[in-house]
């Protein structure tokens, strides 16, 4: 706090201030200046005011022991002036007896006559001040079971009592019944009582999360394994990292243990690493600790004790580790609990929970499923099938470089055994001519490093390797391989941007000279191999081909199509079959890339068949990758489906690198939604997303992601959609800002309108506040600032902050004027009035016509750029809006105008008119506003049955029903 409060005014509006922020250190340190500065006042009552804002600051801040002292200088207050408390600060004082005795339950060291002599208290001073007993019951109910005594006569003597003014809310009532049934072993009856709260029908500060946590385990126990899932993704949204809530975090974390989702439960523990520093609870660190060791627990018992695990500030830890530390302070604290009690409860009940099997093999909780094997520090997938790589050590050279010859995808595996084998201290070359010198072993290794660079777009280091390998395949006296080697250079140095760009038209110099070099290098070696010149044609093709890719030019066609020739010729004359469907393959993306797409298809048809008949088999699922893709641009989603999904099966005959199976999810996902399969598709896109980050290519990975996150937001799968995304931004390259900051940016703004899908207001304002805040300074993108400020604006108007809105607005306005949005930002204006006159009537008239004022001025300038919206044309909508804000601020004559405006510009609703819904409702709000408000009925209804009649014929009769169901109330009201 700046500077303390001088006045009562001032700390009034600096307690308002403080409720509005979250529970935790900062909060609580707030309120705990400004009880200091409440003493100074003369009057009594701004220290009742900062007292019961501290005492909420350490309920909800998880600091028990600190609570019952505020509440006692409070009580003191109240025995010495209770004419300071007026009804509803009495009632607040009287609430909070329950606050105390709660507090008082997470204390081992405060013992068992003091809790009850604290309800007796309570009792006393109920009855004394006239209030019924039912909460005071309810609070014995509570210790008897924090206790372990036999509850069932505690539980009636609450439950059958009526409810009073100071009772429970009823969603935390529900939830200790519940809970009553729970413990009895009844699930069904639990979940039965808990149905209310679990169906969002009750809530309180604390509610529904604390019940969703709870009622986890009874909905698997009892089959509801869907229910479950979605319980879980919304439930602990509403808990993390709150301090206060870190039980209900431990149980979320339980239940990934019991799920199959072990992994899913490290990365929540990560989340909520704070939790063990900053819970200041006995009780809670207990039940906390407790449901961590069960999922440590698991996850040791899985053979992964060492991986690591977020633990207590200050040290690293790993799984076995971390448990035994929460072991041995949870032991602690049941025993000291225990002790206080004189009952075993604590300790039997933490037994209960580790030995508790896990209820299902696996449940794919997020649309981010991951293994405790992916979450292993550089794991690495193992090929899916391999061929039995040779033990000695001639044969096994002799088995890479064949392989490596043939392209087969086994190749790598031995080329990875020989890399690990020759780096060893103790490696010996063998003395075998057939072999060859150590030199050309180095050189093959060399190339099948640089080939690994190039293809994870790692061009310099490719270069170098190639040069490297070149020079050592001299020394070897392979001078047609050297010359593979600097082909291969002077390809990946032509994929690094110059100095001038990597425009078209750089690129496609650097490529010319590159294919000019590489020619040079064929005609200039003698001899080569017929392996060797298939690698060195084909070379020669491709950069053609990347040529080509590069600008789209007609010229750069035939060239592509020549050199194919040429090594279809050679290739078929040497039997080298992986090159004869190289040049077929170059075939049909040239005729792809040149438009011709059945021409595309056909020569993709023949390689199919040379395939099936020939070989080679591992071709197969590529070929039929980009048929697929072909048949996507031909509108054909059934056939490109039908060719993805093959060859996604045929990809899982190979090593996990051989097929690029990320692709085929990615147009698999596409395919599937334009047959209308969106769910297949949104775990297609998953899987791409999956595929890539295991290869290591995490931009890639993160943009698929962030295209599954929209779609599932799209499709109404909130929980999913949030879920994901918090997931994503808790990795560490994220956190530490390594990877690329405008696609966090997009997974962040889909997250913030995630949040606002899901009601959760609050959340959303301050992530689009916060990326308002960073967008202003993409001096290249004013554009997506200009959308992200107008969305900020109208979040900060739903919550009633029109100042602050009409500050976003404006920031969106001037970034459009560099990079115009018309519709997006003629949108948000208009809902900016639309909210403002809403919610403040006539009084926010005058600001409401300001936004409606800018919005005009956007559709005018959308109207001198030739812009047309997409949906109804901005000049309509802004006549629209004029009569739904006069009609919010009672200016009725002048909402009708805007509304016969609005009806002019629309023209009348057609057969075939997409607009006549819109219409509609033009006509449906101009009879409210003429028929009701101006109190003019006929006109009204002799409006209403015209176009009724009209829409009727027109065949829109869904869209008649609201007309006819006012026309029908303004009859009966006349």
């Amino acid at each position: 706090m700046p500077t303390a409060p001088q006045t009562t005014d001032e700390l009034y509006q600096a307690l308002q201030e403080n409720d509005r922020r979250p529970y935790g250190r900062t909060r609580t340190v707030t309120a705990e200046e400004l009880v200091d500065a409440a003493e100074q006042f003369a009057e009594p009552l701004p220290l009742v005011h900062a007292l019961l804002e501290l005492q909420e600051a350490y309920t909800y801040g998880s600091e028990p022991r600190k609570s019952p002292v505020v509440f006692a200088r409070l009580l003191t207050l109240f025995d010495e002036q209770p004419d300071v408390f007026d009804e509803r600060l009495r009632h607040t004082l009287f609430w909070r007896f329950k606050w105390v005795a709660h507090a008082l339950r997470q204390l081992p060291e405060i013992p068992l006559a003091s809790l009850r002599q604290w309800l007796t208290e309570m009792r006393d001073r109920y009855e004394k001040a006239g209030f019924g007993l039912q909460p005071y019951y309810g609070q014995a109910y509570q210790l008897a079971a924090h206790v372990g005594e036999d509850t069932t006569l505690a539980y009636e003597l609450w439950a059958g009592r009526t409810r009073t003014r100071l009772s429970d809310c009823e969603a935390c009532e529900i939830c200790v019944r519940a809970r009553y049934h729970l413990a009895a072993g009844d699930d069904e009856r639990a979940l039965r009582v808990w149905e209310p709260v679990l169906a969002g029908k009750e809530s309180c500060q604390e509610e529904p999360a604390r019940s969703l946590s709870y009622a986890l385990l009874p909905l698997l126990r009892t089959g509801r394994t869907d229910r479950a899932r979605e319980l879980h993704l919304a439930g602990y949204r509403g808990c993390r990292r709150n301090p206060s809530m870190s039980p209900e975090v431990g149980r979320h974390l339980e239940f990934c243990a019991l799920t199959g989702n072990e992994a899913r439960g490290l990365e929540l523990l990560a989340e909520n690493r704070n939790l063990f520093d900053e819970v200041d609870s006995p009780l809670d660190q207990f039940d906390f600790l407790t449901a961590v060791e069960v999922l440590l627990q698991r996850v040791e018992r899985l053979g992964h004790g060492d991986l690591p695990a977020a633990g207590y500030a200050g040290r690293t830890w790993t799984v076995a580790m971390l448990r035994a530390e929460v072991r041995r302070r949870a032991d602690d604290l049941a025993a000291r609990f225990d002790a206080r009690n004189g009952t075993t409860a604590h300790t039997d009940r933490r037994r209960a929970r580790l030995d508790r099997a896990p209820l299902l093999d696996t449940l794919e909780l997020t649309l981010r499923t991951r293994s405790l094997d992916e979450v292993a520090p550089a794991a690495a997938p193992a090929p899916r099938t391999t061929a039995a790589v040779p033990e000695a050590l001639p044969e096994l050279i002799a088995r890479a470089r064949a392989l490596e010859e043939q392209g087969h995808p086994d190749a790598p595996a031995c080329w990875a055994r020989l890399r690990t084998l020759v780096a060893g201290p103790d490696y010996t070359h063998p003395d075998d001519p057939a072999v060859g010198p150590l030199a050309r072993l180095r050189a093959d290794l060399l190339l099948d490093e640089g080939n690994r660079a190039g293809e994870r777009e790692r061009y310099a280091d490719a270069v170098a390797l190639h040069e490297q390998a070149a020079a050592l395949y001299d020394e070897a006296g392979t001078p047609d391989h050297a010359a593979l080697a600097r082909a291969c250079a002077v390809l990946a140095r032509a994929e690094i941007p110059g100095p001038d760009g990597d425009g078209p038209e750089a690129k496609a110099s650097a490529l010319t000279a590159a294919h000019a070099a590489i020619v040079r290098l064929h005609e200039e070696t003698p001899g080569p191999a017929p392996y060797v010149e298939g690698r060195l044609l084909r070379l020669r093709a491709t950069v053609l081909g990347l040529r080509l890719q590069a600008t789209g030019s007609e010229e750069h066609v035939a060239p592509v199509l020549a050199e194919a020739d040429l090594l279809h010729a050679f290739a078929t004359r040497h039997d080298l079959v992986g090159q004869v469907s190289g040049a077929m393959l170059l075939h049909a993306s040239t005729h792809a890339l040149a438009g011709d797409l059945p021409a595309a298809v056909q020569r993709i048809d023949a390689l199919l068949e040379q395939l099936r008949a020939h070989g080679p088999a591992w071709h197969l699922p590529r070929t039929l990758g980009l048929r697929g893709r072909l048949q996507l641009g031909l509108r054909d989603a059934q056939a490109a489906y039908a060719d993805l999904a093959e060859g996604l099966r045929l990809a899982a005959d190979w090593p996990a690198d051989a097929v690029d199976t990320s692709r085929l999810h990615g147009d698999l996902a596409e395919a599937c939604m334009h047959l209308g399969r969106p769910d297949e598709a949104l775990r297609h896109l998953t899987r791409s997303a999956e595929v890539s980050l295991r290869h290591g290519s995490r931009f890639d990975a993160f943009y698929v992601y962030s295209h599954a996150a929209r779609l599932s937001l799209d499709l109404g799968r909130i929980e999913d959609c949030i879920a994901l995304l918090d997931s994503l931004l808790a990795e560490p390259d994220v956190v530490a800002g390594e990877l690329d900051d405008r696609l966090v940016a997009q997974l962040r703004l889909t997250r913030a309108r995630a949040l606002h899908a899901g009601e959760d207001l609050k959340a959303a304002t301050a992530e689009f506040v916060a990326l308002a805040a960073e967008s202003a300074g993409w001096d290249d993108d004013p554009g997506s600032h200009a959308m992200i400020a107008g969305e900020t604006a109208v979040l900060l108007a739903e919550s009633g902050e029109f100042g602050r809105a009409r500050e976003a607005a404006d920031q969106a306005i001037a970034a459009h004027a560099r990079a115009p949005r018309y519709e997006q930002l003629s949108n948000c204006l208009r809902e900016l009035a639309r909210l403002q006159a809403r919610q403040q009537g006539a009084d926010g008239l005058s600001d409401a016509l300001a936004f409606l004022a800018d919005a005009g001025r956007i559709a005018d300038e959308a109207r001198d750029a030739a812009y047309e919206a997409s949906g109804r044309s901005l000049d309509t909508a802004l006549a629209y809006e004029h009569g739904r804000v006069h009609a919010y601020a009672g200016a009725y004559e002048e909402a009708l105008a805007a509304l016969e405006k609005a009806l002019a510009l629309l023209g009348d609703a057609g057969p075939q008119d997409d607009h006549a819904g819109e219409w509609a409702e033009c006509v449906r709000l101009a009879g409210v506003v003429e028929g009701i408000y101006l109190e003019r009925p006929a006109p009204a209804l002799a409006r209403l049955d015209a176009a009724v009649t009209r829409l009727t014929a027109l065949g829109h009769t869904e869209e008649a029903e609201p007309l006819t169901s006012l026309a029908a109330q303004l009859r009966d009201e006349n």
